[in-house]
């Protein structure tokens, strides 16, 4: 204890130095709790390598060698990776999980890792895990590793109860409507069990097909921790810690509000999450390396893509993020404590994929005077030619066209500033879709006339000839846990694990606290603020639904930004984008100082379904940060 209080004392002397702001009582006293509950055991140290399929191939090798971890563990499945799977496993049956993972992760690494006594766990199984394990197998032999123990998860993919399920009349989650009959994939999102147990069996690599993003992180924290199915409170810290370096470098300082703050991008280090079997933890990174961890930093990691804070549901546990503490303890180094959980449903959520016809999308850069005008009748009368060329051939019209003037802030709408649209370059976008793939190769092909035959200034066409690629949607439901068979693979043997859930079966609410609408005791006043200048904000996508956390830089800000930036607010802001059904709601996180906005049917279909340019929302937190909060206090930012 005494040498905690040595620290204690020389990291409360270098931050009041000026190297970052003075720490507050509490950040000492968490701090302190969390090194007297270090000392009395052990600590995990986990390191996150991936937020998706296509991150660096730096960060594995970075966390290996500089960041001191016990696991290194793998994300790769976005819900718009799925449907990449879906057409990669199409195309050649051997693929559907995420090769990099084998050939630009592992591969050079095995023998460190093997060395050092890291394990690893990987939902890059996708798809089609055992083809994942295999091609892990081959390069162990190739790097002279016999010894090498592999797990694989299966039991997610439900597409051989198809009919079975289509018969129990399973509904979408978010339309209501009907299964379509032409689903090709079906994935269970697990949770962290059959990890726990493929660890618990001696596993040295876990590979997975679908769970939730957390699990990668709580399964081996429940085995190195023993924490047991009803531990919802540590099972729930274990899942936050998940979550927040679930994404990669979101957590240590990328896509951050404040990001001419954050240096090193070139060699951004990538996150870990220290933790103790109390379920406190430290979110950090490996020295030397870029990037910022602060608590805004993790407080904007902790708002994406989220609905509920106080409902977050997952396999293995409801978690209650709304009274969660950040304390900036140490350079780069973030305390994290105060999430609760309780029991989880008895269903699993399953996304579904099915075909729907096919897109094109095509972009090009034009120049000189009134080069939007230019780009619009260009794009106008493209669509109006195929048009008139379908009708002759016997197409149907394009079911959906999409048009966009890049550089004119036409995704903005009617809060795009004029001066843009007199820019002297823009880059057309225009994104169709059609039943009739042979309809989309043909306006592919309708392209580059336009560089002849239409506006001056037409330069070119980004990546050449635009290609044709089916559109797969998703279709999510629930279903009952007790039909899923999961089952763990190592050594040539199987082993079946029971899925949980509460002793009712059912999910246990409590009654959430009430959230008032406005606070009539703030202060009015003659300024107005954009909101950036209080707040942080980050946005994201859950298929067609996007979220936009909002983060107070002060808490003195909460009022304000509670009066003032209401549901009704946010839904006017973004009436050029969103549906006529749909809904925008409000949830607020007292703890982080922060509220959640949930759009639905706010990106055009979300994902590869989606003809925008942005379809994963991930621009509508930026666009909101431009909003302008009027009739506050002149004094507010003193």
């Amino acid at each position: 204890m005494a040498s905690v209080l040595r620290c204690a004392n020389s990291l409360k002397t270098s931050l009041t130095r000026g190297r970052l702001c003075a720490p507050t009582s509490a950040a000492l006293t968490s701090w302190l709790r969390y090194h007297s509950s270090e000392a009395k055991g052990k600590t995990v140290r986990i390191g996150c390598a991936s937020g998706f399929w296509g991150d660096t191939a730096v960060s594995a090798p970075q966390l290996v060698h500089q960041g001191n971890i016990d696991y290194l563990v793998f994300d790769y499945l976005a819900e718009i990776t799925m449907s990449l799977l879906v057409a990669a496993q199409q195309k050649a049956p051997n693929m559907g999980y995420a090769p990099d993972f084998v050939q630009a992760a592992m591969a050079p690494l095995l023998k460190d890792i093997k060395k050092k006594g890291i394990r690893v766990v990987s939902n890059a199984g996708g798809l089609n895990p055992s083809a994942c394990v295999l091609a892990l197998q081959e390069a162990a032999k190739k790097s002279g590793i016999d010894d090498l123990k592999v797990a694989m998860v299966t039991g997610d993919n439900l597409i051989q109860k198809k009919d079975e399920i289509l018969q129990s009349g399973v509904r979408d989650l978010d339309s209501g409507r009907e299964a379509p009959q032409g689903l090709i994939s079906m994935n269970a999102y697990l949770g962290a069990t059959p990890v726990l147990e493929a660890l618990n069996q001696g596993a040295d690599i876990v590979v997975t097909g679908r769970l939730v993003d957390s699990a990668v992180v709580l399964g081996p924290l429940m085995h190195e921790f023993g924490w047991k199915p009803s531990d919802y409170d540590l099972l729930a810290a274990g899942s936050l810690a998940g979550h927040i370096v679930e994404c990669g470098a979101q957590a240590t300082g990328g896509v951050f509000t404040d990001w001419e703050q954050v240096n090193g991008w070139d060699n951004m280090g990538f996150p870990i999450v220290e933790c103790t079997s109390d379920g406190q933890f430290i979110v950090t990174k490996p020295p030397k390396t870029g990037g910022l961890v602060s608590t805004a930093t993790v407080a904007e990691q902790i708002v994406y893509e989220i609905g509920d804070p106080r409902k977050y549901m997952l396999p293995d546990v409801t978690c209650d993020f709304s009274q969660v503490n950040l304390n900036q303890v140490a350079e780069n180094q973030v305390h994290v404590s105060g999430v609760k959980g309780t029991p989880p449903s008895d269903e699993f959520k399953v996304s579904g994929t099915f075909a729907d016809g096919f897109r094109c999308t095509a972009v090009c850069n034009i120049g000189g005077l009134k080069a939007a005008l230019k780009g619009q009748k260009t794009a106008e009368s493209i669509f109006k030619r195929c048009s008139r060329m379908f009708k002759v051939l016997g197409f149907e019209d394009f079911s959906r066209t999409h048009l966009q003037m890049l550089g004119t802030e036409s995704t903005y709408g009617p809060h795009a500033n004029p001066v843009c649209a007199e820019a002297r370059e823009t880059v057309v976008w225009m994104s169709v879709e059609h039943k009739q793939r042979k309809a989309l190769e043909l306006f592919s092909r309708e392209i580059a006339p336009a560089g002849t035959g239409m506006a001056p200034g037409l330069c070119g066409i980004v990546g050449g000839r635009p290609r044709v690629s089916p559109i797969f949607k998703l279709f999510s439901f629930l279903y009952p846990k007790s039909n899923v068979e999961v089952k763990v693979h190592m050594d040539d043997n199987e082993q079946l694990i029971p899925t949980t859930s509460s002793p009712s079966g059912q999910i246990v609410n409590e009654e959430a606290p009430s959230i008032s609408e406005s606070d009539s005791a703030v202060k009015s006043g003659n300024s107005s603020y954009t909101l950036e200048q209080l707040a942080y904000a980050r946005s994201g996508d859950k298929a067609d639904t996007s979220n936009i956390g909002v983060v107070a830089r002060h808490p003195s800000y909460v009022p304000y930004i509670r009066n003032a930036l209401t549901e009704d607010v946010v839904s006017k802001y973004f009436q050029h984008i969103l549906e006529d059904n749909s809904q925008v709601t409000r949830y607020e996180l007292p703890g982080i100082h922060g509220f959640n906005f949930v759009l639905t049917h706010a990106l055009g279909g979300g994902g590869v379904a989606s003809l925008r340019s942005d379809p994963q929302g991930k621009g509508l937190a930026q666009m909101l940060l431009s909003i302008k909060l009027e009739s506050l206090p002149d004094d507010l930012l003193q």
